[in-house]
């Protein structure tokens, strides 16, 4: 058996949650959302560790007996079915997510988005758990186009990235109708806030420009997406868990109708550090590059009465300043690890 167990608990009379991918972005987050607000609950969080997973994000974590970190890959079948005996409930966030990496290497996309969720929801089916949430992405409808996407449109991923996410969306839904599995999916929209890795839009420009670095904006920057802030999306999720058995096979959007093109969202970081617009440097434009991201979220609003509460001038201020205050965080990464610097070198070189 491949894990590193910390802290094991199984308290019977709460209910105990596997979240994968829990030392990563949205994932710790959640971790943390989680634990603040319910009292009822034990979470076993397990993540590979690869380049963007960070126990630093869980250091505050030390010493909660309700939570307990394993070390592992969710492609270890014997391990994931271990795990998922102790479960009551999965929320899935592993996964490979970045489109430019996608771009470059898909293999490992497939491998840990597709193949992961399958070994995932097989020990789901085996264990009997009571609930599985997938955690998808708006990425798998391709261009939004005139009008917001719903999740009764056609999928059409246009990248390595959102094709594996697709058919993980996919597969999670057919474990539904094939074995009646209690799964909800969830397509979220572009996330911000503290713990992202430093690869991704807000958090590469927002620390490139502290140390007065060019901004690569791809293209003309007018392309779009929708916004939410992490928390936001961790509330949704949190009640997509809690939703009644009624809803099982069901997919929800997740977003905050918050759209915002590159350039506007450069030109809020730049305000916000006081540095020169000079910083913005065009380069050459992703391949595939989806020009618009927006969901409706009239169905989870409806069925489940959810919408997203932060402002987006507040809640971007708040993640801002979380770097800049947590600098030590971002620079571990950027300046030592080398496969931050591998990656960005390589992929930004003739850009």
């Amino acid at each position: 058996m491949k894990g590193l167990f910390l802290k094991p608990k199984k308290d019977s009379i709460m209910e105990t949650i596997l979240v994968t991918g829990g030392a990563g972005f949205i994932g710790s987050n959640f971790v943390h959302f989680m634990l603040k607000k319910h009292d009822d609950i034990n979470i076993i969080n397990l993540d590979k560790l690869t380049y963007a997973g960070n126990l630093e994000n869980l250091e505050d974590l030390k010493g909660d007996a309700r939570h307990e970190f394993v070390k592992g890959d969710i492609c270890d079948r014997a391990l994931v079915s271990e795990l998922m005996a102790k479960c009551d409930a999965v929320v899935h966030f592993a996964a490979e997510t970045h489109v430019d990496r996608s771009i470059v290497s898909a293999g490992e996309f497939i491998q840990t988005d597709v193949l992961g969720t399958q070994a995932l929801l097989e020990a789901a089916r085996e264990r009997g758990v009571r609930r599985f949430v997938h955690i998808s992405t708006d990425e798998v409808y391709g261009d939004a186009g005139d009008e917001p996407s719903k999740e009764s449109d056609a999928l059409m991923p246009r990248s390595p990235y959102a094709a594996s996410k697709t058919g993980a969306d996919r597969l999670a839904f057919s474990y539904f109708t094939t074995y009646g599995l209690p799964v909800i999916i969830t397509r979220g929209v572009n996330n911000y806030g503290p713990f992202q890795y430093p690869e991704k839009l807000i958090p590469l420009f927002v620390t490139n420009a502290i140390d007065d670095k060019p901004l690569p904006v791809y293209g003309s920057g007018r392309n779009t997406r929708d916004w939410i802030f992490v928390d936001d999306h961790c509330d949704g999720i949190d009640t997509v868990l809690r939703a009644d058995d009624k809803y099982n096979g069901e997919c929800f959007n997740i977003g905050a109708s918050q759209e915002l093109s590159v350039l506007q969202i450069t030109d809020i970081i730049l305000e916000y550090l006081n540095k020169s617009h000079a910083l913005i440097k065009h380069v050459e434009d992703r391949l595939g590059h989806v020009k618009r991201h927006a969901v409706r979220t009239d169905k989870i609003a409806g069925a489940l009465g959810w919408k997203a509460k932060s402002s987006f001038e507040e809640a971007m201020e708040k993640t801002i300043r979380w770097y800049v205050e947590n600098e030590g965080w971002w620079r571990r990464i950027k300046e030592k690890q080398e496969e931050y610097k591998k990656f960005m070198d390589e992929y930004y070189k003739n850009r």
